[in-house]
C-alpha cells in the first residue's frame, strides 16, 4: 500500500472515489453526513490537488483512501484551546479523510491517519489538527486510538449540514 500525493490527472480518481465513499460507506448520512457537490465537491478537491495538498493510498491500483492535508490552519481553528499555541503555519490540518468501501474495517484509516502524522513531523509542524462532526463516532474513536486528543467543540456551518457541531481534535508532534 503506497501514499501517492494526487496531481490534475488524479483528479477523476479521488473524485470517483469520494463517490464510492458517500454511495457505498454504511451510516454515512448519521456519520458525515457528506453529499458529493455540496461536500467535497469538485472545485474542493481540485483546489486541495493545486495546494499540492490532496493525498491517496492506492493498493493494486485500487484506492483505498483519500485526505486533504494542508501545511497550515485557517481561523476556524483559532478559538480552541489548543494544548500547545501555534503559529497558523506551524500546524498541519486533516480534511476530508475517508475510506473506500472495498478497504473499510481493514485499519485503512490508521494508517493514512500515520502517514498525515509521518508528513507533518517530515515538515516540521509542532501539531497536527482535524475536526469532525461530533455525530462521527467511528472517526472520534480512530483518531483518539492513534493519540489524538479532543481539544474543542463548536457550530460550524457547511453546505451539506448547515450549522452543525463539530468536536477538534489535536497530536501534538
Amino acid at each position: 500500500m503506497k501514499l501517492h500525493q494526487a496531481t490534475h490527472q488524479d483528479f477523476e480518481k479521488v473524485k470517483n472515489a469520494y463517490i464510492d465513499i458517500i454511495n457505498n460507506t454504511p451510516n454515512m448520512e448519521q456519520h458525515a453526513r457528506w453529499v458529493y457537490g455540496k461536500h467535497p465537491t469538485d472545485e474542493i478537491i481540485q483546489s486541495y490537488i493545486e495546494e499540492q495538498a490532496m493525498y491517496f493510498l492506492e493498493h493494486d491500483a485500487e484506492v483505498a483512501a483519500v485526505m486533504a492535508l494542508t501545511m497550515s490552519q485557517g481561523e476556524d481553528y483559532h478559538d480552541i484551546h489548543w494544548a500547545i499555541p501555534c503559529h497558523d503555519e506551524e500546524v498541519a490540518v486533516v480534511h476530508i479523510l475517508a475510506v473506500t468501501p472495498a478497504f473499510q474495517k481493514q485499519g485503512i484509516g490508521n494508517k493514512i491517519i500515520q502517514e498525515a502524522i509521518n508528513l507533518a513531523k517530515e515538515k516540521g509542524k509542532k501539531a497536527i489538527r482535524l475536526d469532525s462532526m461530533t455525530s462521527n463516532t467511528p472517526a472520534h474513536h480512530m483518531y483518539q486510538k492513534m493519540g489524538f486528543q479532543q481539544r474543542g467543540q463548536k457550530e460550524m456551518y457547511t453546505e451539506n449540514t448547515g450549522w452543525t457541531e463539530f468536536y477538534f481534535f489535536e497530536l501534538v508532534c
